[in-house]
């Protein structure tokens, strides 16, 4: 199968010289056996080149259709990624009534898809390069190794090397998955590809929807391909769906796609970015509030936990008096003496208020969670970025108040 071939069986776009090569690579070394590193950002379309490899490969057929197991590394609990990935034997862990097979032992024989490597825990690294290097895996709770025939094709959006020469991951794991390396490039990248891609879509919610298409306008094109596009294919193509099924108007002008795109660089558009009127929040200052909320949110969690640890160690030093409270036997950061405490101060330091206020904090959580996905079209990495924290714990947020539906 040819490289035209290639891109209309799974609806790649683009003439770029660096999506060509990583193309031809991976038609090239899908009939092996080698460990495949795909590198790029999020949205470049890594899990597309995973197929690709596997549906051109000799292990295509494997277990009736499910010869590709894909797993993301970061959206499993560290607690649970090895029963995960290897299985476990009844009573290996509390909860474990059965055995259960993990996601190596359901692809054997064929491929097996792990993203976001980088997210790996240290500690199932070194499990993950004997499983690559002997072709066995040991189940939680299991005495006895099972030997297993699967590919693996690994991906990451980090820069892994980076990550080795910090000492986040393995140097010894990253050489044995890196037999060959594939980089995609991000839609900055390959610029001229970029109104391909939006005609492409449009074309595709034209024909769901049955509409007429939209078309940029010059200008607007320009802007489309002067924009970063950090959420790259994916957030293109949400951004474009978004136009073409809210806008009436079907010519689209810098102005209307000035509308859906959360950061324009002023400098190449002097004609069209406007003040705005006052009042009215922009995208921009609504997400730095959304990162001062973040910031803000685990400052506030940090006061309530050092003023519960201040609340139990002052109860066990203090007894009730007439008109107050006297402290004997303080350590010595507490002031001896007699306190006294106005009734709303007593209040205050309630558990049922002290509760109060962690809902409250929760909700403001919640909201700036929601806030940053909505300004990166559902991008959660970046989302991630943006409010400080890891991917990981964005996943675990998202599971805590029933996002991540």
């Amino acid at each position: 199968m040819d490289i035209q071939q290639i891109k209309q069986r799974y609806d790649i776009i683009g003439n770029d010289p660096k999506l060509l090569l990583a193309l031809n690579k991976a038609v090239q070394v899908a009939p092996t056996d080698l460990s495949i590193l795909i590198t790029g950002e999020s949205g470049v379309g890594k899990d597309v080149f995973s197929r690709i490899i596997h549906e051109n490969s000799t292990r295509k057929h494997a277990r009736q259709g499910r010869g590709l197991i894909s797993v993301n590394c970061g959206a499993i609990p560290e607690g649970t990624i090895e029963s995960e990935l290897f299985g476990h034997v009844k009573g290996a862990f509390t909860g474990a009534d059965r055995s259960r097979k993990g996601y190596f032992e359901e692809a054997d024989g064929g491929t097996i898809f792990l993203d976001e490597i980088g997210e790996l825990p240290l500690a199932m690294q070194v499990k993950l390069l004997r499983v690559l290097e002997n072709g066995e895996i040991m189940p939680v709770g299991s005495s006895t190794a099972q030997k297993i025939n699967v590919r693996v094709v690994a991906a990451t959006n980090i820069d892994i090397v980076e990550a080795v020469r910090n000492g986040r991951f393995r140097e010894d794991l990253y050489y044995r998955l890196n037999q060959i390396s594939i980089y995609l490039p991000p839609l900055r990248e390959r610029k001229d590809d970029i109104p391909l891609l939006i005609r492409k879509f449009s074309s595709d919610v034209a024909e769901e929807y049955h509409m007429p298409p939209i078309v940029l306008t010059e200008e607007a094109r320009r802007m489309a391909m002067d924009y970063p596009w950090y959420g790259n294919v994916r957030e293109l193509k949400n951004i474009t769906r978004q136009i073409a099924v809210l806008e009436t108007e079907r010519n689209i002008t810098p102005a209307i796609l000035q509308n859906y795109i959360s950061y324009v660089p002023t400098e190449k558009m002097p004609a069209v970015v406007e003040h705005p009127a006052a009042g009215q929040i922009t995208d921009r200052e609504l997400l730095l509030k959304a990162l001062s909320m973040g910031q803000m949110i685990n400052e506030m969690r940090q006061e309530i936990t050092d003023l519960r640890q201040a609340i139990t160690q002052l109860a066990s030093h203090t007894t009730q008096i007439q008109g107050g409270y006297q402290i004997s036997d303080a350590p010595s950061h507490l002031p001896a003496g007699n306190w006294k405490l106005h009734p709303e101060e007593e209040d205050f330091v309630t558990p049922e208020v002290i509760e109060d206020q962690t809902v409250a904090l929760d909700e403001r959580e919640k909201h700036a969670i929601l806030t940053a996905l909505n300004l990166h079209s559902g991008n959660r990495k970046l989302a991630a970025k943006e409010l400080h924290i890891s991917e990981r714990t964005l996943y675990r947020k998202l599971k805590q108040y029933n996002l991540d539906q």
